[in-house]
This record gives C-alpha cells, sequence and structure tokens, in this order.
C-alpha cells in the first residue's frame, strides 16, 4: 500500500521539480520555495551536496503537509539509492535505468522512476517494477515519441523531463503523460539566488497544471 500511495501523490502533484543546486542551502531553498509556490512534488538530485541531508530536512519540515512528496533524483546505483531512503525519500529517480536500483526500491515499496528513452528500456523499466517511467530527455525524444510509445504500451505511465515548460505542459498531457518534471525553467533563478521567482515560477506551474487537470477531467 505504501507504493501505491506514493504514486498517487506523485500523480496529484503534476509537476515535479527537479532540484539542483552548487550548494546544500541553494538547493535546499529552492526545494522550499518550489513547495511554497505550490508544486509539492520534489525530485532532490544527488548532485547536489549533501542530498540526503536536504531530503531529511525537507521531509522534517514539511511532515505536517500530506500533499508534499520528497523524492531522490539522479540516482546511478543501489548504495546512493538506499541512502535516499533511509533519509526519507518517497520515490527514486534516474538518468537510466538499472536494475539493481529498481530491485532495492522494490523491496522497499519506493516507486522507481528511471529515464528511459526506447521502446526496449521502457519495457525492461516496466518489467522490473517500474509503475512510471520518466521519459528522458523529453526535449531530445519529443512529443510524438509519447504517442508512438503509448501505441504498444496503453498501459505504461510516463513522466517526461527536459523540454517541458509552461508553454507546452498541456501538450505534453495531451499525449497522454500522467506528470511532468520541470527543471531548469522552474527552478533556473535559483542558481542566482532569486528564489522568490523560484516560488513565483511554481505558482504558475501549479496554476497551469490545475487548468489542465480540469481539462482533462472533463
Amino acid at each position: 500500500m505504501q507504493k501505491m500511495s506514493i504514486l498517487q501523490k506523485v500523480l496529484d502533484t503534476g509537476v515535479v521539480a527537479v532540484v539542483r543546486g552548487a550548494s546544500k542551502e541553494e538547493a535546499f531553498k529552492a526545494a522550499e520555495a518550489c513547495i511554497e509556490g505550490g508544486v509539492k512534488g520534489i525530485e532532490l538530485t544527488f548532485t547536489a551536496p549533501q542530498a540526503d541531508q536536504i531530503i531529511a530536512e525537507l521531509k522534517a519540515q514539511y511532515q505536517d503537509d500530506a500533499g508534499v512528496c520528497i523524492g531522490a533524483g539522479t540516482v546511478l546505483e543501489p548504495t546512493t539509492a538506499r541512502i535516499a531512503i533511509m533519509a526519507g525519500a518517497e520515490f527514486i529517480v534516474s538518468p537510466s535505468f538499472n536494475k539493481e536500483v529498481a530491485l532495492l526500491c522494490n523491496l522497499y515499496q519506493i516507486p522507481y522512476m528511471p529515464g528511459c528513452m526506447t521502446i526496449t528500456e521502457i519495457q525492461t523499466a516496466m518489467t522490473y517494477g517500474s509503475e512510471i517511467v520518466k521519459v528522458f530527455p523529453g526535449s531530445v525524444v519529443g512529443q510524438g515519441f509519447i504517442s508512438a510509445v503509448k501505441a504498444p504500451f496503453p498501459q505504461v505511465n510516463i513522466m517526461p523531463t527536459g523540454g517541458v515548460n509552461l508553454e507546452n505542459m498541456s501538450d505534453w498531457f495531451d499525449k497522454g503523460v500522467v506528470v511532468v518534471g520541470a527543471g531548469g525553467n522552474l527552478v533556473g533563478p535559483a542558481e542566482k539566488g532569486d528564489f522568490a521567482q523560484v516560488k513565483e515560477n511554481a505558482k504558475a506551474y501549479h496554476a497551469r497544471f490545475e487548468e489542465i487537470k480540469q481539462g482533462l477531467n472533463r
């Protein structure tokens, strides 16, 4: 049940912010700004310094907000995956598929969202228990890839990351994705310390998703 409830939280967020950072403080404040702006799905990448500590601190700060879902990104192997899970990560995201990470996540009932860009990779990920597959990089494979994949695999749940912005977000959902990952277009201002702008961006992304959701429910 844990895995299913986490997956539902991810789907409810609609947008997962891909948070990096040159420092622990930058990454934490960027994630905080996203959550305060309404984007409550956070993929805290392990390219950020002390990523596991950031995850633990975010979990503690937002423990009373049931809508907040903190996961770990750029997880390349099972050791990092376990560190992330022990820190409280609710989902694991990778830029590519790793069998050992998939098996570890299955053991702990944690959703694993590996990056895939071929039909074979997607089938492998699904075989190893990935309920949501990250199509990455979205800017390279394009939206037409989603339609092509959904033909033989109508049951696959896709999260495109890379190339998603406010202008084309609805187009991705029209193609059949279930959630989107947003990086630089959302959290980019954090690099200059402009966390207020990150919060404003998050408000815009959240509002756009709410509009899209209403259209999907008609």
